[in-house]
């Protein structure tokens, strides 16, 4: 007969590490999601500024919308602020504004070695409808 002296000690261990790891997962994604929902809202409304922005003086001038790239640049510029966003780009598409951003946010456990940033996307279209 084997003797089993101590292998529950082992398992505890082994499932308490388990544990630990499992937590520190369900963190900094929750954590990640977060960040990543309020940089949504900041795409949305961004693109939203930029196309409200560029439609409004064609628009009552002339009846007709163009979009301008540079306007639009600078007028997500205007409205994106905050730590560590970044404008990566801004497209204008016939009546269309597209926003991408991106933020670095760190997380809260790291095992060793490895990196506690990570950066998050978000991107979001405006389209232009006049007449609806």
């Amino acid at each position: 007969m084997r003797r089993e002296d101590g292998t529950i000690t082992v398992i505890t261990i082994g499932f308490l590490l388990f544990l630990g790891l499992l937590v520190g997962v369900v963190v900094n994604a929750s954590a990640a999601f977060l960040q990543r929902q309020q940089l949504d809202n900041v795409a949305d409304g961004a693109a939203l500024a930029a196309a409200d922005g560029l439609s409004r003086d064609t628009f009552y001038r002339g009846g007709g919308v163009t979009l301008d790239g540079a306007e639009a640049r600078r007028l997500v510029n205007d409205y994106v602020t905050g730590p560590d966003v970044r404008i990566v780009h801004v497209r204008t598409d016939d009546n269309q504004v597209r926003v991408r951003l991106e933020r670095s946010v760190s997380l809260a456990f790291a095992p060793p070695g490895w990196d506690s940033r990570t950066t998050i996307v978000s991107e979001a279209t405006a389209q232009l409808r006049p007449g609806q």
